[in-house]
């Protein structure tokens, strides 16, 4: 099976080949695309928009790919949080029938300094936390997670919770050709 994730993450990448590679025999191939929504996603539906765009664009541009890949992360808002938002990854599986499916991720809160820089300033969240955290390029690495949680878990963990969330559906065909 051939698997194409639009992305030029490496971590994003690896997530993927993570889980798919515990079921099937995969070749997982980073296809960079370019998206149309903010560099900064905010809502659940510019999430999950940009998910599916990526998925159905690394499809496009990889022609022997049976499966494409999208992976998005987000501030949400979310009632009852300190901020009034958490992080959340979702993982969009696009395959050639036009079929589609979604699966999200762990969700969590950054500190409330984040939260403002990203409505006021209009800052990536990626660009503060490398300033909090002294790491360039913390996104691909731990990712913000990694350091917020203390190295309990890392972006690649939580990336790959949301691909395998996203997979269910395709697992589980028959219970979900029910429907």
């Amino acid at each position: 099976m051939i698997i194409a994730v639009g992305t030029s993450n490496p971590i994003k990448v690896k997530a993927v080949e993570n889980v798919f590679s515990k079921l099937f025999k995969v070749i997982v191939i980073m296809k960079p695309v370019s998206i149309n929504i903010p560099s900064q996603p905010i809502g659940l539906d510019n999430v999950i928009r940009g998910a599916i765009e990526r998925a159905k664009k690394a499809l496009e541009l990889e022609e022997k790919a049976d499966l494409g890949i999208g992976i998005e992360a987000g501030i949400i808002p979310i009632p009852y949080t300190i901020t009034g938002y958490m992080d959340q990854q979702f993982a969009a599986i696009a395959d050639r029938s036009g079929k589609v499916t979604i699966g999200g991720g762990p969700a969590f809160e950054y500190p409330p300094i984040v939260i403002r820089r990203v409505i006021n300033e209009k800052l990536e969240v990626n660009t503060i936390m490398e300033e909090i955290a002294k790491k360039p390029k913390i996104g691909q690495k731990e990712g913000a997670i990694g350091f917020l949680s203390k190295g309990i878990t890392n972006r690649t963990q939580i990336t790959e919770m949301a691909v395998l969330m996203a997979l269910i559906p395709r697992l589980n065909e028959d219970l979900f050709n029910k429907f």
